[in-house]
């Protein structure tokens, strides 16, 4: 089949595969790689046959489910952009990045699934929230919110570290003053 004859996936569908990969995601963070299909169909009000049809593998849904997440975060920066003021899609984004990376560490044993397996679910994950970042640190630059200079690969290992040290339910106090120091250290100085 040419990429001219392939239909368009209908609403339905779309709609079923993003619901099936919100269940998935929060079931295997809480729960861990091993949660029946049937368990996620039922949360998600499908049929399992329609999660086979959509992943057809565990390791092909969890992958799904974690890449969904990045794109998520990563479409995130754009959208902030465009609908508040810079130094505060960056400072906003900062936040839904922890939210991001709290997941991501709870996926931890559902992803070693996925590698073991053969998949690589974070070979473009560093360039992608890299770009994000780069798109955020543009904006704020040349709004002389942020410094200029500032290697955005710097900013997401910063991020990371923090999520690391405070990404934890009861730590988002925390993290979030962590993440305000981190705002200051990047912001111009008069």
């Amino acid at each position: 089949m040419t990429e001219a004859t392939r239909r368009k996936p209908r609403a339905d569908g779309q709609r079923n595969r993003a619901l099936l990969l919100t269940v998935a995601l929060r079931m295997f963070t809480e729960r861990g790689p091993e949660v029946p299909f049937t368990e996620i169909a039922k949360e998600a009000g499908v049929g399992v046959g329609t999660v086979y049809r959509h992943f057809p593998t565990r390791e092909n849904l969890i992958e799904a489910a974690y890449r969904a997440e990045l794109d998520a975060v990563c479409a995130a920066a754009g959208e902030l952009l465009n609908e508040v003021r810079p130094g505060d899609a960056l400072r906003i984004w900062m936040d839904r990045f922890i939210d991001y990376m709290t997941t991501k560490i709870g996926l931890t044993e559902a992803i070693r699934t996925v590698i073991a397996a053969g998949g690589k679910p974070f070979m473009h994950s560093r360039t992608r929230l890299g770009e994000a970042v780069s798109s955020l640190l543009s904006a704020t630059t040349a709004a002389r919110i942020t410094r200029p200079g500032l290697d955005p690969d710097d900013v997401v290992m910063s991020l990371s570290g923090i999520a690391m040290a405070a990404g934890g339910p009861g730590q988002r106090d925390q993290a979030g003053r962590m993440l305000d120091l981190l705002y200051e250290g990047m912001r111009t100085r008069p």
